[in-house]
């Protein structure tokens, strides 16, 4: 009963992955017939000595904070304001901060790109407040702040995604140890930190690594928020550098071989990254129970 699951399985997920890592040791290029060679690891001898490697590695970091420590922290707060129904019309709010899950991810790449550009509505609105006819909004055209405009865009994206998985959890809770904690004479504040946030750390963890993994394979929202050539590269992340360096054209060669060798490094990297957030997530556990 299993077998015909486990086939389709292997099929569609560990055939590739075993693929993968087979190109990622030879020097297989389509252009040259399908010939191949065996070459060990010099394809990620050759990644490690890219610049471009480690300047979209730093990006991807840049992404992985962003929502480890903006869309996790964001949602969490915006879910404890609906629990606890400290604004009115909760049902609108929640709706408003979930929309964005409802919406294309090209759409809204390229729904911010306009609204970041140059003669767009954010420079629109500096000329209003500074008075200054020729101002603009240039976070996106430079080269150390292109991540600024990408990570509130991130933000704004998937943050409704998370707080519905916190406002799920919080609805599940024991009303009566929060009145009981009231009646000791709990502050709303201690009452979130000391309750309410120690019964959730599993959430949280389960969050964050879904949070790490959608940041170091995302690829839509940031190719379609930046424009061919020194934009697209100063915002460059390992996925859209894989994407780069294998289908398009490099010297009039696609080199399957090496991205094969970058995408297995952003799985090593996820792996890594998970399992030091499922560490840091146990421990938190532990205290707990202590």
């Amino acid at each position: 009963m299993v077998a015909p699951g486990l086939l389709v399985y292997l099929f569609i997920v560990a055939y590739p992955v075993l693929y993968s890592l087979w190109l990622s040791i030879t020097d297989f290029n389509p252009n040259r017939g399908g010939d191949w060679s065996f070459v060990g690891f010099l394809q990620y001898k050759t990644m490690l000595e890219d610049p471009n490697f480690w300047h979209s590695l730093k990006n991807n970091l840049i992404v992985v904070a962003v929502s480890v420590f903006g869309q996790i922290p964001v949602a969490f707060v915006l879910a404890y304001i609906l629990y606890r129904n400290k604004v009115k019309g909760a049902s609108f709010f929640q709706s408003m901060v979930f929309l964005p899950q409802f919406l294309s991810t090209i759409v809204i790449g390229i729904l911010w790109k306009r609204m970041f550009s140059a003669d767009g509505p954010a420079s629109r609105l500096i000329q209003i407040v500074t008075g200054d006819p020729m101002a603009q909004f240039d976070l996106m055209l430079k080269a150390d702040t292109v991540m600024y405009p990408i990570g509130f865009a991130l933000i704004w994206m998937y943050t409704g995604f998370y707080m519905i998985i916190f406002l799920a959890n919080l609805q599940k809770m024991n009303l009566n140890m929060i009145e009981a904690a009231k009646i000791d004479g709990a502050t709303e504040p201690q009452i979130f930190g000391r309750v309410i946030l120690p019964l959730l750390t599993g959430t949280i963890v389960v969050s964050t690594i879904l949070a790490i993994a959608g940041s170091l394979r995302g690829f839509d929202l940031i190719f379609a928020m930046t424009t061919q050539g020194l934009q697209r590269n100063n915002a460059m992340v390992l996925p859209i550098f894989m994407y780069q360096t294998a289908f398009q054209d490099y010297r009039n060669e696609m080199r399957f071989a090496y991205g094969s060798a970058i995408s297995n490094a952003i799985v090593a990297i996820s792996i890594a990254l998970i399992v030091f957030s499922n560490f840091v997530g146990s421990k938190l556990n532990a205290n707990e129970e202590y």
